[in-house]
């Protein structure tokens, strides 16, 4: 079997520090937070008040008005991002031959879904408003129909499917559609991953686990500390990216512009708890360690590492300790970064997130910053290029994931 390689074609973004993909890299360049108070439903009484939320966005200027009230807010969300990529790889959905619109389908990474919907809708329901419910609460209610709206929207015909592992989900979604491209089983995928799960039931479920920030309420840029020694939780966000993949050489052969290419992929599990990390960090670096024996690359030949970074105590202390068990002593001199200190965490949407500002990155010749690193907590003692963005030019990085359910992925990034 003749392996292809998998390039990166088209980029769309929706993210709480810019929309669009040339905004967001403005936006991480310049170190910008997109955290702020809570706007999306009131917060009031509750110790956290702030999240990472996508602003000056308009659901109906994506989806037709009428449909907006049957849908959860991340279906805008990813049919904007979508669309951005879409028009960025080229590739124009009405005109489309139908026997290209059953080539392409749909891989979307998420973690909460349509949970927004479905709260919206059992909220009706328990204050006996049941006339203002949508009639679509079951379908809309679920996970899968979050690609489905995708391919409806873009009236795309392949494969159409949600990987739904926590925080891990869109680097899952990613390293999946890599695969079925690698060996054949498809020629081009959208993929990627949304989440929009700024809604009072699950921030009144994260505080109740102590996992998010409240020590910079007056100060929401600042509340999210990755490897920081004054970190305190993560701060919720929200957001959508999707990219087009292809086979690489079928992208040249129709003068595609390729970003960069994915090269490898891995994932295992803690097997430990359901929201705690197992303390040795060894899963993750065999997931690291995983992506890298895909690639073809020893440890050393990496030259950024997006970091999952979410600015909890444990999360921050165990990445540092899986970094060096994968990386060795190389881990000493590659430098690496938390964006979620500038967006929050997006939940299963976090990895592409992190792929995108790292192709982002190496197509503008920079890495994005870990901002609020005032003071490095002893145990996390890389270099995590705090504060501000650096020059650089660099071909191979690797993006890691660490999620609930003791899940873990990473996959390796290089230029194309």
């Amino acid at each position: 079997m003749v392996e292809r390689r998998v390039a990166i074609t088209g980029i769309g973004c929706l993210s709480p520090n810019g929309n669009g993909r040339e905004e967001f890299a403005r936006a991480l360049r310049a170190g910008r937070s997109g955290v702020g108070r809570i706007s999306l439903f009131d917060p009031e009484g509750l110790p956290a008040t702030i999240a990472g939320e996508v602003k000056d966005f308009e659901p109906s200027a994506h989806l037709e008005a009428k449909d907006v009230r049957h849908v959860s807010r991340a279906v805008p969300l990813a049919i904007a991002a979508t669309g951005e990529a879409l028009r960025d790889a080229g590739i124009e959905p009405d005109g489309l031959t139908l026997e290209e619109r059953r080539r392409l389908g749909v891989l979307l990474g998420t973690g909460g879904g349509p949970i927004e919907f479905s709260e919206r809708m059992y909220h009706l329901y328990y204050t006996n408003q049941v006339k203002k419910a949508s009639v679509y609460a079951i379908a809309s209610g679920t996970i899968g129909t979050l690609s489905s709206e995708i391919s409806m929207r873009y009236g795309l015909r392949g494969p159409s499917q949600v990987v739904s592992t926590g925080c891990a989900s869109s680097t899952d979604a990613l390293g999946h559609a890599f695969r079925a491209i690698k060996f054949g089983a498809e020629e081009i995928v959208l993929a990627g991953g949304v989440d929009a799960t700024v809604v009072r039931g699950i921030m009144e479920g994260f505080v109740m686990m102590r996992v998010v920030s409240t020590a910079y309420e007056r100060e929401p840029p600042r509340a999210c500390r990755p490897f920081d020694s004054g970190r305190d939780g993560f701060v919720l966000g929200e957001g959508a990216w999707m990219f087009v993949l292809e086979d690489r050489d079928r992208a040249r052969a129709r003068g595609a512009r390729v970003y960069a290419e994915i090269r490898g992929y891995g994932a295992t599990c803690d097997a430990h708890h359901r929201v705690r990390l197992d303390e040795s960090g060894e899963e993750p670096a065999r997931a690291m360690g995983l992506a890298l024996a895909e690639a073809g690359l020893p440890p050393e030949a990496i030259e950024y590492v997006a970091y999952h970074g979410t600015g909890t105590e444990l999360n921050d202390r165990v990445e540092t300790r899986a970094a060096r068990l994968a990386f060795g002593a190389a881990v000493e001199r590659i430098p690496g970064s938390s964006i979620k200190s500038m967006i929050g965490h997006p939940q299963g949407a976090c990895g592409a997130a992190a792929v995108a500002a790292t192709v982002l990155g190496m197509r503008d010749g920079f890495l994005p910053p870990t901002i609020n690193l005032e003071t490095a907590d002893p145990e996390c003692d890389l270099d995590y290029v705090a504060n501000t963005a650096r020059p650089a030019s660099f071909e191979n990085a690797l993006c890691n994931c660490i999620g609930f359910g003791s899940k873990n992925s990473a996959l390796v990034v290089c230029s194309g």
